[in-house]
């Protein structure tokens, strides 16, 4: 009988992944922690306070990892504790996914690298279509953690350092939880492409920029928002993921002004660091 915990943070995009399946992501220090037990019996239990977790992610998941004989013998019981909103693009999903699979594989496969243990998350949320390409970029920076530019079709990290520590990320999570037609982004894979290779070359607050302006116009937030952002002293701001949250990146001082430009609009704000911290798992 094991218990085991696993620690994976959020993350932020700079550049979204969805058009040319080529994104850019930065760790923040919101976390997921995932504690796997292992009792006598067969069958998975997952216990989370929070009801939107998509337990057909998690199932995969252990799949992904525990053999279908070691399934057989054993009683999985998962505990999920969250301080990441789900359904907003700051990527829970892939901190999820990578959680169970680092715990799990504590217990059952210690012998899996960073790699095969991330790509076990990246693979279940395909299979459980919670993500179209997989959000392998995500998947990085939850598991890295700073930031990750990622060719998501190669599954390749092609630039990865770590981020800035002295910086805030000030994020709204609107009360309306509507989002555009992602097909459309599509249209923009041009822009996208741009912002993607400025990331690539480490201009990642230029890139962040151009991915909030073309994102917000095609998912259903206001582009004046990101201009607004800026205006008031952040480095970068943009629509996180496929939305709706709206992530400004700042120094410290200009917090409150951050603040101040989302109080005009209803939802909550939630500030977190930059975080350059890796997933670990350790046993209880």
């Amino acid at each position: 009988m094991a218990k085991v915990m696993a620690t994976v943070h959020g993350a932020i995009s700079l550049v979204n992944a969805i058009a040319i399946k080529k994104g850019a992501t930065l760790g923040i220090a919101l976390k997921v922690e995932a504690t796997v037990e292992t009792s006598s019996g067969k069958g998975i239990t997952i216990q989370s306070k929070n009801k939107s977790i998509s337990s057909r992610l998690i199932n995969k998941t252990v799949e992904k990892i525990i053999s279908k004989k070691d399934l057989d013998q054993n009683k999985i019981t998962i505990t999920l504790d969250s301080e990441i909103p789900t359904g907003f693009g700051l990527k829970s999903s892939s901190a999820i996914s990578s959680a169970v699979a680092l715990a799990c594989a504590k217990i059952f496969k210690p012998k899996l690298t960073d790699q095969q243990i991330l790509l076990a998350g990246v693979d279940a949320s395909i299979e459980s279509k919670i993500s179209i390409t997989g959000a392998f970029d995500d998947a990085c920076s939850c598991y890295y953690g700073g930031f990750n530019v990622t060719d998501n079709a190669k599954r390749k990290r092609i630039h990865f350092e770590k981020g800035p520590t002295n910086l805030v990320v000030v994020i709204f999570i609107p009360k309306n939880r509507k989002r555009g037609n992602l097909k459309n982004l599509k249209v923009l894979s041009a822009v996208f492409e741009n912002a993607w290779e400025l990331a690539r070359r480490t201009n990642y607050w230029e890139a962040m920029i151009i991915n909030g302006l073309a994102t917000a116009s095609i998912l259903n937030s206001d582009p004046e928002i990101i201009t607004n952002l800026i205006e008031k002293g952040a480095l970068a701001a943009s629509v996180s993921g496929n939305g709706p949250a709206v992530a400004a990146v700042t120094k410290k001082e200009n917090e409150v002004n951050m603040k101040k430009v989302f109080s005009t609009l209803e939802g909550n704000v939630i500030v977190s660091k930059v975080s350059n911290k890796k997933a670990e798992v350790h046993e209880l």
